[in-house]
């Protein structure tokens, strides 16, 4: 079955999912559900450990944990990426049933090495029933700044993009009011990461205090950008964080200038902490040096097996017809006992991990590999196999979730959210399912689940 007829399939899926997902509950009716609001404002990067530290100073977030509820550490799904994160937030499953692995869509193709391809429609990735959809089937507002695993989303009311369309109704909105020129959003992409965030900032702002949406998802990028050029705990992270509450605060005040304050309910999230990388273990070096690719000035001429690293994991992939799994055995064999290689797990272990099986789908690979504390995966297959980091990559993700590291922010505040709550550890696969309680809505079958210890009762 080709890939074509694949997508198409799966795009049934996830639309007979959410129209289950729907209709599996009673729904707030959509007059009473109207007047609920909920903000979730994902700070990528963001570690659960930093606002234990009293000198750090984000005062708008200390503000809304007091006012409300804060989890000790809130785990991620694996892979530790922004993606599979992001999605799970919003849909309340994990990679396994959502199907995104990747900050995109892995795309196979026969002898080459897999590449991640991200600007394609969201039912191409996301095989789950999503917050947004079922909030705008039941004829709520949705908005999206900066989402991701969210291209084309047809039950998206409002949403300036991570790459927005220059003549995109917000866009052009935010042109008007002279927050940035037309030439400025025609070349966005290709500005720095923190204009790019303050903009990200005021066009979330804008379509609160504009459009007043029943549900608004933004995210912001610049202190993962940081931390991966120069770790986790420096100065330059500790800066990030907070200027990051300073946009936190223009959203509060856009929410009170829209004049929703007593009907707005905050999430702020991370999807993933950071550890510090001190040496880079290049996978597809050993896997050339055992024959399984070859390599021509610098260029991958040919490939039976790839390893395609995501920082603190590697998946490896199978690119060449193996039946009988030798393939796969070499590949083992290959990358057993390198430096700093701490776990090589096959698909036995799979849902261990929360991953899906590779019978399941294409994208997932026949080895999920983990390295040893102060060492990341990198993709070059020609050098040594094993180097040092150097500035650019002093920072990953990507580690095993149960990773105390890796444990991401949470904390729910404002309308509906019982004050003076301390959770322990939580799962970010519980957020969805509390949100959509907090809207009036019922997320179906999915694996998290309501944190009722936080919300105020009926």
């Amino acid at each position: 079955m080709n890939r074509r007829v694949l997508s198409l399939l799966g795009r049934a899926s996830c639309f007979l999912a959410v129209l289950l997902a729907i209709g599996a509950a009673p729904q707030t009716p959509p007059s009473a559900a109207a007047s609920r609001h909920v903000v979730l404002i994902s700070l990528d990067g963001f570690p659960s450990w930093a606002l234990d530290d009293p000198y750090l100073p984000v005062p708008t977030l200390r503000r809304l944990a007091a006012k409300g509820a804060i989890a000790k550490g809130m785990r991620p799904v694996n892979p530790t990426v922004t993606w599979p994160n992001h999605t799970t937030l919003v849909t309340g499953v994990t990679p396994a049933r959502h199907g995104v692995l990747y900050n995109g869509l892995l795309e196979r193709d026969p002898g080459v090495p897999p590449r991640v391809e991200p600007w394609l429609p969201r039912d191409q990735m996301v095989h789950a029933p999503t917050l947004y959809d079922v909030a705008h089937a039941r004829g709520m507002t949705t908005a999206q700044v900066d989402w991701v695993a969210i291209q084309a989303a047809p039950t998206i009311t409002w949403e300036f993009p991570e790459r927005p369309a220059p003549d995109g109704k917000i866009a052009q909105e935010l042109v008007k009011a002279g927050v940035l020129t037309q030439d400025e959003l025609e070349t966005f992409a290709t500005r720095n990461i923190i204009w790019r965030d303050r903009i990200w900032t005021e066009a979330a702002a804008h379509i609160i205090r504009a459009h007043r949406p029943n549900l608004m998802m933004f995210h912001l990028l610049n202190l993962d950008s940081t931390q991966h050029r120069y770790g986790p705990r420096t100065p330059a992270a500790m800066t990030t964080m907070a200027l990051l509450d300073g946009q936190v605060a223009q959203i509060v005040s856009a929410v009170e200038r829209a004049g929703l304050a007593s009907r707005t309910t905050y999430f702020v999230v991370s999807d993933h902490g950071f550890r510090l990388v001190k040496r880079l273990i290049k996978l597809n070096v050993a896997l050339a040096q055992a024959g399984l690719l070859t390599v021509q000035d610098g260029k991958i001429t040919a490939s039976q097996v790839y390893a395609v690293p995501e920082g603190g994991s590697a998946i490896v992939y199978v690119t060449a017809p193996d039946p009988a799994g030798d393939l796969a055995a070499r590949a083992k064999q290959a990358i057993t006992g390198i430096e700093g290689v701490e776990a090589i797990v096959e698909p036995t272990d799979y849902a261990r991990f929360g991953l899906p099986q590779p019978a399941a789908t294409d994208q997932m690979g026949v080895l999920f590999v983990t390295p040893q504390e102060g060492y990341a995966f990198a993709a070059p297959a020609e050098g040594e196999v094993v180097i040092n980091a150097s500035e650019g990559s002093l920072g990953a993700h990507g580690y095993p979730a149960t990773d105390p590291d890796l444990s991401a922010l949470f904390l729910a505040s404002g309308a509906r959210i019982r004050p003076g709550v301390t959770l322990d550890v939580i799962d970010n696969v519980d957020v969805a399912p509390t949100m959509a309680t907090v809207l009036g809505l019922k997320l179906a079958n999915v694996d998290g689940k309501v944190l009722k210890e936080i919300l105020v009762a009926k």
